[in-house]
């Protein structure tokens, strides 16, 4: 197997266990355990063993030594508490973004916005997704303060999960497309104090939409 297909077969593991998790199809507690893994995604425990570990990097897995990784208690306030902070650093990129965006940075901005547009009136997840992705990193690029980037990435990707599974709300593709078009007017106006409100407001009603989809996270 090569690298490339040891990645592919992780991030797939990871994805479908963290997707998994955050619909409540694995309870808070379950062992996952290594070798009935690699049996259900017919791998070696290799690309397991780092699905685990990853999962436990972004807070979905807790490792105790010598007895396995088990599926971590996502509380409805602890997930509130992370998307606070999620939205708060969002601000201040958007913030950042309506103040320093060059000529350039806004044609990038609107077309990565396009980019989610397209993929929502497809109504396809898998486009929207990454497109979705790169529009915020597009944003905390053009913010130009790139510890900021890197703070905000790293948040953003514990959360990632559920980021992605509130798309399955219905018609959360629309509204979303409809949320960044507020964000992506005021950057382009040069409006930080709008663009860090929209963006909030923003990232507060992903949270809500993670409760339409995760019932036990409302």
């Amino acid at each position: 197997m090569s690298a490339r297909d040891k990645l592919t077969a992780t991030d797939r593991i990871r994805t479908t266990l963290a997707d998994e998790i955050v619909h409540g199809l694995i309870a808070p507690g379950v062992l996952l355990d290594e070798t009935r893994l690699a049996e259900r995604f017919n791998v070696s425990r290799t690309p397991v063993r780092e699905a685990i570990r990853q999962l436990e990097a972004i807070g979905f897995a807790t490792a105790r030594p010598h007895r396995g990784a088990v599926v971590s208690l996502f509380t409805p306030e602890r997930l509130t508490e992370m998307f606070v902070v999620m939205a708060e650093m969002e601000a201040l990129c958007a913030r950042y973004a309506a103040l320093h965006a060059t000529s350039k940075d806004k044609m990038r901005l609107e077309a990565a916005h396009q980019k989610c547009r397209t993929a929502a009136e497809l109504g396809n997840i898998d486009i929207y997704y990454p497109a979705n992705f790169h529009f915020h990193e597009t944003i905390y690029e053009i913010g130009a303060n790139s510890f900021l980037a890197e703070v905000t990435l790293g948040v953003r990707q514990r959360l990632a999960p559920f980021r992605q599974a509130q798309f399955r709300s219905f018609g959360r593709l629309k509204l979303s497309v409809d949320e960044h078009q507020r964000v992506v007017h005021a950057i382009l106006d040069g409006d930080a104090d709008a663009a860090s409100l929209y963006m909030r407001e923003h990232m507060l009603e992903v949270r809500s939409s993670v409760g339409d989809v995760s019932p036990a996270l409302r």
